[in-house]
C-alpha cells in the first residue's frame, strides 16, 4: 500500500526518481532513492519505527529533522541512525530499536 503524495496541491508533481528495495524488520519494501528512510516508511503506512528501551511504548517521527532521536533505527548492523535524516539506499536493511530486558536506570558499571 503506497500513500506517497504524488501530485501536491502546492508543490506539484513529485518528479521521478529509481525506485529501490530495502528491508525493514523482515519485510521488504521500495523507497525513492536517496529519500529519507522515514519518509519511505511513512509512504507504506509504517508509523512505529522503535519501541521505547524501558516502557515499551511506540515511537515514531517526532520532529522530523534530527533534533529529538525518536526515530532513531538500525541501519546494516549499525545502531541510533536517525530515520528523518539517513538516505535509503538499495538494499539496506533496518530494524527497529527494541524494549531492552532490564531497566536502563538498573544498569550501572562494575566499578560503581
Amino acid at each position: 500500500m503506497n500513500k506517497r503524495i504524488l501530485d501536491h496541491p502546492i508543490f506539484g508533481k513529485l518528479e521521478e526518481r529509481k525506485q529501490v528495495p530495502f528491508t525493514f524488520n523482515n519485510k521488504v519494501y521500495q523507497g525513492l532513492e536517496n529519500e529519507p528512510i522515514a519518509a519511505a516508511l511513512l509512504a507504506h503506512g509504517v508509523r512505529t519505527l522503535r519501541f521505547h528501551e524501558e516502557s515499551g511504548s511506540p515511537r515514531a517521527i517526532y520532529c522530523n529533522i534530527g533534533h529529538c532521536y525518536e526515530c532513531r533505527v538500525n541501519v546494516d548492523g549499525k545502531q541510533g541512525k536517525r530515520a528523518c535524516l539517513t538516505p535509503i539506499k538499495e538494499g539496506m536493511i533496518i530494524e527497529s530499536g527494541r524494549q531492552l530486558c532490564t531497566s536502563v536506570k538498573d544498569w550501572r558499571p562494575k566499578d560503581e
